[in-house]
């Protein structure tokens, strides 16, 4: 599952950020940048609002910090549902 489908007050682990080769072989600067915030693997993320229109941007909690993310960073992130939360 991908962190832009995940519904509103719902909390996930984080599996893995994706990488996209291209066809020149540049890092993927997007993921790295995802990495950077702290979204790797074993952390524990919560959507706290969507955007009106098409849901975007999506505002996310990572630990005690909150991120805003265009939905097409948000799927770079692949996520593990918490059961019950």
């Amino acid at each position: 599952m991908r962190l832009s489908e995940l519904k509103v007050k719902q909390t996930a682990t984080v599996v893995k950020v994706n990488r996209n080769s291209d066809a020149t072989g540049h890092p993927d600067l997007i993921a790295s940048r995802l990495e950077t915030l702290g979204f790797v693997a074993g952390t524990r993320v919560q959507i706290i609002t969507k955007g009106i229109f098409g849901g975007d941007p999506i505002l996310v909690k990572v630990g005690f910090t909150q991120f805003a993310l265009r939905k097409v960073e948000a799927e770079k992130v692949e996520i593990n549902q918490s059961e019950g939360v």
